[in-house]
């Protein structure tokens, strides 16, 4: 009774931390203060102001946006869109700034402005020249005109960024709503950064709302068909409230946030913290059903189980931590609370788990026979057939790990999210019809005041520009150089043959001077142009790039700057870019740290196994099953994102628990009681085959709900970790056994046994 007494005040005041915890949808919290990219993308914002935004696609159910009603409503809707908090600039078909020529003057007005009262040859002459402006077409307006664009830049105080964002998601939304229900032909669908970082934030909250009991759900049905006893489930599901909330509430004693990645934390814990109680319940009860008492039932399950329980909850850990490797910082913070939560869930299942079982009313009725039949007739046939298994299960193993080869890295994070958000329907919806998300932003700096004019700048920005549109997988490109040519036209009678660039500094810097003095305050060029027109920034949207090609792109701008145009700065930078990066640095990280964590768990095993033959023995059933399950996952996807490349060194330290346990009582047979090879491998199936069945249900049930997450780089990493802990226990039973027997000359060579 002190033991609970004692758990039960620890778990309160540790939980009481909980209340500190928030969630938060940023991406920017997906990057480290050192990450490289992040620091050209801050000194981006810095020259041109922040990207963040709201993109309010208009979809009309039929035909063109180019009427007279869809026209007006897109002008409301405009207007409006000042209500959204944090708004910065609003950019759309109908307040684009069109320039045109008028005797000598230069008209600078709305491009449209009265369009409720438009003959249909002014919207055949409106349609024809938005759709071939550069700086409209796959921007604001569908090439075909079938959607259009009200793009809505925020800039956040950063003052609560627990709440900023959400009011401006709230606001939008119901922009949204008005405007559909006042246009019945037509939809509006939110994409943009600000829309991402929301649904982000949202995805957290929903796994833990709705997974989380489901989760818990499951388990206890679960535990109640395999023990048949109320008490022990309870038991069990005390154990993991307790592991929960403690770890969580320390979390939030820490200050940490709650993130998409790290808010699956409660899940993973749930989850493992069973895998402990399992091994100790599992030995108690066939013990009770033999006939023994429960007392000494239970001593007997915690003398057997204790070890390999402190072993496989010690190299969990240490799987876990080797997230701290990762250059992300929220799957630092998802690694650090589940190794906490395990090594909390280890003292809780040796000492607060055993005195509620000895204290609750547990009950099991002694069983006539062999209790544990199939387990038995499993280690007959492995031992029969072990000369089919090994080389069979042997190609399997190195078959399919090869396919691991076919993997992608790719980081998306309009990915990040299911089908089913409504972010990710609304991106792919705005991909299909004009462009996505997917940007690289360049910034030529002249470092000269006013050397944007220059010829030689314009000339070569020009070029970039040009390449740029030339790519296969190019939409759009936003750049100075089309305004300069379009005020060159302008100021030549608007006569076609002069949209081209100016050839002189002094006539460059009187066109911009004098359309810049014609521009609304919140339409100026300051998120193209440096204060002081010493630089220029330029954008380019792709469609169906992968990581790699965009990184490549990166490169080959850099490399043709580097060669055609040495005397100028550039910084080339974007979210997605950011993504992209960080994706191969996580690899290239947690590698390393996979590697470290390899490395101790290997010396633990051979520390736990008192044999060196058998902690290096135990690396082919601990690393075969991941090399396995990537091999799977290239057939399935083919894709490695950001949580994908950490399931590596989060399932090294879960495996380890089958090939701990399965060795442990392997060596008690072959040592202690002096066993031949063959009846070692019947007494190991016999004394943790039903355990490791039953921890392997709970584990794939557990990580198969994590999979059902709306968060995909979640639910990508809990589909491949519960394939990953399959295909450990299949590794554990038929290939294992068969090569310790195989081996068993080399394992014990004064064995009396041949």
């Amino acid at each position: 009774m002190v033991v609970i007494i004692l758990s039960i005040i620890v778990v309160m005041a540790a939980a009481l931390g909980m209340s500190k915890l928030r969630y938060v949808g940023d991406y920017g919290v997906y990057f480290s203060s050192e990450n490289p990219q992040l620091a050209a993308f801050e000194r981006m914002e810095e020259v041109y102001g922040a990207s963040d935004n709201v993109a309010m696609l208009i979809v009309p159910e039929e035909g063109s946006i180019f009427t007279s009603d869809l026209l007006v409503a897109i002008r409301d809707l405009t207007n409006d869109a000042w209500a959204i908090p944090h708004a910065r600039r609003i950019d759309s078909i109908v307040n684009y700034q069109h320039t045109y020529a008028e005797d000598d003057d230069l008209i600078v007005e709305d491009l449209i402005s009265n369009a409720a009262s438009f003959s249909k040859q002014e919207l055949e002459r409106i349609e024809q020249l938005a759709t071939n402006e550069p700086l409209l077409v796959n921007k604001l307006v569908a090439h075909n005109g079938r959607a259009a664009v009200v793009n809505v830049t925020i800039e956040l105080p950063g003052e609560d960024i627990l709440t900023e964002e959400p009011e401006v998601a709230a606001a939008a939304r119901r922009l949204a709503t008005e405007f559909e229900a006042n246009n019945p032909g037509a939809q509006v669908h939110l994409s943009g950064i600000t829309m991402l970082n929301t649904a982000f934030l949202e995805a957290a909250v929903n796994d833990n709302v709705s997974l989380v009991p489901l989760m818990f759900l499951l388990v206890a049905v679960i535990l109640w068909a395999v023990f048949r006893t109320l008490i022990g489930t309870v038991s069990i599901l005390i154990i993991v409230i307790a592991s929960i909330a403690t770890t969580m509430g320390l979390a939030g004693w820490a200050g940490f946030y709650l993130t998409g990645a790290s808010s699956s934390a409660p899940i993973m814990i749930l989850t493992l913290v069973i895998a402990d109680c399992v091994h100790v319940l599992t030995t108690m009860v066939f013990n009770m059903r033999d006939g023994e008492r429960k007392d000494n039932a239970l001593l007997a399950s915690l003398q057997l189980n204790f070890k390999p329980v402190m072993l496989t909850s010690v190299t969990t850990a240490v799987g876990f931590l080797s997230m701290n490797f990762s250059d992300s910082p929220p799957f630092q913070d998802l690694g650090n609370m589940v190794a906490v939560g395990m090594l909390l869930a280890f003292a809780f299942s040796i000492i607060l788990f055993p005195a509620l079982l000895t204290l609750l009313p547990l009950k099991i009725k002694p069983q006539r026979g062999d209790s544990n039949q199939m387990m038995q007739t499993l280690a007959n046939v492995v031992i029969k057939q072990r000369g089919v298994l090994l080389p069979v299960m042997s190609l399997v193993i190195i078959g399919v790990s090869l396919l691991t080869l076919l993997n992608e890295i790719n980081n998306s994070p309009k990915n990040f999210l299911g089908t089913s958000v409504p972010f990710r329907h609304a991106t792919d919806l705005m991909e299909e019809r004009m462009s996505g998300m997917t940007t690289i932003e360049v910034s030529i700096d002249s470092k000269s005041e006013g050397g944007i004019n220059e010829p030689a700048f314009i000339e070569h920005a020009h070029e970039l520009v040009t390449w740029l549109r030339d790519q296969e997988a190019t939409d759009h490109v936003s750049s100075i150089t089309d305004t300069y040519k379009r005020l060159n036209k302008n100021m030549h009678g608007d006569e076609a043959e002069w949209y081209r660039l100016p050839d002189n500094r002094e006539l460059a810097a009187q066109y911009l001077l004098l359309y810049e003095m014609s521009l609304p305050f919140n339409l100026d060029l300051s998120n193209q142009i440096s204060l002081e027109q010493s630089a220029s920034r330029f954008v380019a949207t792709f469609r169906n790039v992968s990581s790699k090609d965009l990184m490549g792109l990166e490169r080959r701008i850099v490399e043709w700057f580097g060669v055609n145009a040495p005397q100028f700065d550039i910084n080339v930078s974007s979210t997605m870019l950011m993504f992209a990066h960080l994706t191969h640095r996580n690899i290239a990280g947690m590698l390393l740290g996979t590697t470290l964590a390899l490395l101790l768990i290997s010396l633990l095993m051979t520390i736990a196994l008192r044999s060196f033959s058998y902690g290096f023995l135990s690396l082919l059933p601990n690393l075969a099953p991941a090399a396995i399950g990537f091999g799977l996952w290239a057939l399935w996807s083919g894709v490695v994102d950001m949580g994908i490349s950490l399931v590596v060194g989060m399932t090294l330290g879960i495996v380890v628990d089958y090939s701990v346990h399965f060795l442990i009582k392997y060596l008690r047979a072959r040592e202690d009681m002096n066993s031949n090879a063959e009846d070692a491998v019947r007494y190991a199936f016999a004394s943790v085959g039903q355990a490791l069945w039953f921890t392997t249900l709970v584990l794939f049930v557990g990580f198969m709900c994590l999979a059902q997450s709306d968060f995909r780089i979640n639910g990508n990493m809990g589909l491949l970790t519960a394939v990953i802990i399959l295909v450990a226990l299949i590794v554990d039973f038929l290939f294992l056994p068969p090569l310790l027997m195989k081996l068993d000359r080399w394992l014990h060579p004064e064995s009396k046994y041949k």
